[in-house]
């Protein structure tokens, strides 16, 4: 059984990192899928999905982690190009990726307990994102 489904929200840009983990075992629950994946995907360019453990203090150092691997005010083709100055933003988000595969069992996320799905916008400005999830797998009959 395949299922598509989507999750939209909100974000702040900059590299806003919202948990994303109560969208996905929603979607993930009234699936029925009780053993199978959730593959998530992000169309866009300057938006990634990871796990992280989502406390103030990691959010923190991973801001500033992306800012030290691809800095905001650091010149880039793209911005001389397109003179959106959001070049550091592709190369934030194609570093971590647009897309997490989770295994579900018995009807939960495969998830280690400080380990949730997070979304990470890196444009420059507040976006509407939509993201696509593909649950994969069986459904257990009732007996």
């Amino acid at each position: 059984m395949i299922e598509t489904r989507y999750i939209e929200f909100d974000t702040k840009g900059d590299a806003d990192m919202v948990d994303i983990t109560p969208m996905v075992v929603n979607a993930v629950q009234s699936s029925g899928v009780t053993d199978g994946i959730v593959v998530l995907f992000v169309p866009g360019a300057t938006g990634a999905v990871t796990t992280i453990e989502h406390e103030p203090g990691l959010i923190a150092d991973m801001r500033r982690a992306l800012e030290m691997i691809a800095p905001e005010h650091e010149e880039y083709e793209h911005n001389r190009r397109w003179g959106d100055d959001n070049g550091h933003s592709h190369i934030r988000a194609s570093l971590i990726g647009p897309s997490l595969t989770v295994p579900v069992v018995n009807s939960a996320l495969s998830l280690g307990r400080w380990q949730q799905i997070v979304f990470i916008d890196m444009d420059n400005r507040p976006r509407r994102r939509r993201l696509v999830l593909q649950i994969m797998g069986e459904k257990r009959s009732c007996r």
